[in-house]
């Protein structure tokens, strides 16, 4: 049946999951733009578009907890060429700063546009005459050209969730003019930041040669597209709640006693990625013991690095070296029964993370480059009493935002060990003034607020042409 707004991401929102009879069954998968875009299609009789994972082939269209998703399959080869190869060794890479080289095959690039002409030809299947489809992050940024073509009746949006690289890096890519030009087949791109939509205008300008004027770009065939930031964030109240919920604060205090009840917990929560700054920051911490600025009996480093992409070899490397690092840290500094880093090499739901975001006196967030950074602000969230730290990189999108905190730079060893040493040395007055401007600013600007501006953006782009999306109403 042909839908009003169709959301097409590289995932769907579900994962799989063996229900207690033993079959195969669905759950909601954890994470910001689940929790955004679902009121929004429900608002709307909406559909999601996305991989499962695996590599089942010919899967129905299915309903789940009230959502419309329609499965798009993917072989062995579509794996390990589009998601593993172009859109995890090459643009993965290059669109983070180049913090690991890419890779620039023809095969993985062929593979691309394939998997991206299959997923415009679903959407278009499953749009209805004046439609709204959103497209979501780096894996399908040919999808809006290619749409736009099968459905010029289509309004179209494209966001973008990781960064969005200066010209000098993304003029590298042998294809930087076929994924410029797909993604203005899209009406409104939304980038995390200002500097995101800056650097795509300019190249837009640069190397296919048509007209802009600040954020917009005009079309020979009379189209504008404008390109825009729209910062991402959490569901605040939904960390808020889950916080100050009493298993949850019970678990806190379990978590410090386990920890031998020390004077400070620092805590750094990450997917176990490259791009994440996890073996500087570690370092640092362990130079401050070794330092004699602080003791293990008075502070411990807790970091959570969540598996991921551990088929990839490049990924593999970076576990060993962060294994190396903790066992040589821990046997130079530790003591019996006082580790100086407690590492936990798993993913954790959400309501152990909110119980170690209570723990933490200092949260440590320190990407070399991230396109915002959404731990940062869950951390925010889920201090309620405006107690804690955060030392973040200012390389992270959410430095644009929360401006209170120690931000750093995570290339600058030394830098780092002194925000770390003021932050754990900061009175309760300094701390708690921190923290409740960023608490507002999370609070205000949470991801339904976010869900809302870009989709009343996308019906102004193009008011007099199709249907209006209606943005959910607010609970």
């Amino acid at each position: 049946m042909p839908n009003n707004l169709v959301i097409v991401a590289n995932r769907l929102p579900v994962d799989r999951v063996e229900q207690a009879d033993g079959t195969p069954g669905w759950r909601l998968s954890p994470g910001g733009l689940v929790t955004a875009i679902e009121p929004v299609m429900r608002a709307n009789d909406g559909v999601w578009l996305g991989w499962p994972g695996g590599t089942d082939q010919d899967l129905e269209p299915f309903e789940h907890d009230g959502m419309s998703l329609v499965p798009m399959s993917m072989s062995q080869t579509d794996i390990e060429l589009f998601y593993e190869g172009f859109s995890n060794g090459t643009l993965w890479p290059l669109y983070h700063d180049l913090v690991a080289k890419p890779e620039f095959h023809r095969e993985w690039w062929d593979a691309y546009v394939s998997v991206n002409r299959r997923f415009a030809e679903k959407a278009a299947d499953n749009a209805a005459e004046g439609a709204t489809v959103w497209v979501h992050d780096y894996q399908l940024q040919l999808v809006p050209q290619m749409l736009r073509e099968i459905r010029p009746d289509l309004r179209i949006g494209f966001y973008l969730h990781i960064p969005f690289p200066p010209g000098e890096l993304f003029q590298q890519l042998p294809w930087r003019r076929q994924l410029l030009e797909g993604l203005l087949g899209a009406d409104l791109v939304g980038f995390q930041g200002h500097g995101a939509a800056g650097n795509f205008v300019r190249l837009v300008r640069q190397r296919v040669g048509h007209k802009t004027h600040k954020d917009l770009v005009y079309l020979p065939d009379g189209r504008t597209v404008r390109a825009a930031a729209f910062p991402i964030s959490i569901d605040s109240q939904g960390f808020e709640d889950l916080a100050t919920s009493e298993p949850v604060a019970a678990r806190a205090k379990e978590i410090r006693e386990a920890l031998g009840s020390p004077t400070k917990v620092f805590l750094g929560i990450d997917r176990l990625d490259y791009t994440k700054g996890i073996y500087a920051r570690l370092r640092a911490f362990s130079e401050l013991i070794a330092d004699g600025h602080l003791d293990v009996e008075d502070a411990v480093f807790v970091q959570v690095a969540v598996p991921s992409r551990e088929q990839v070899e490049q990924y593999r490397i970076l576990r060993d070296d962060i294994d190396r690092l903790v066992g040589r840290i821990n046997g130079d500094l530790g003591r019996i029964g006082r580790p100086a880093i407690s590492y936990l090499h798993s993913s954790y739901p959400r309501e152990e993370m909110a119980a170690l975001y209570r723990s933490a006196d200092i949260m440590v967030v320190t990407p070399y480059r991230d396109g915002m950074n959404l731990v940062a602000k869950e951390y925010v969230a889920c201090r309620t009493d405006n107690t804690g730290a955060l030392v973040l990189s200012e390389f992270a999108g959410a430095a644009e935002e929360l401006r209170q905190a120690w931000l750093v730079n995570p290339y600058d060893i030394n830098g780092m060990k002194s925000a770390l040493l003021e932050a754990y040395r900061a009175e309760p007055k300094e701390t708690t003034r921190r923290m409740k401007a960023m608490r507002r600013t999370v609070t205000q600007n949470d991801v339904a607020a976010w869900a809302d501006s870009f989709m009343t953006e996308l019906a102004d782009v193009r008011s007099s042409h199709g249907k209006a999306v209606r943005p959910a109403k607010r609970s």
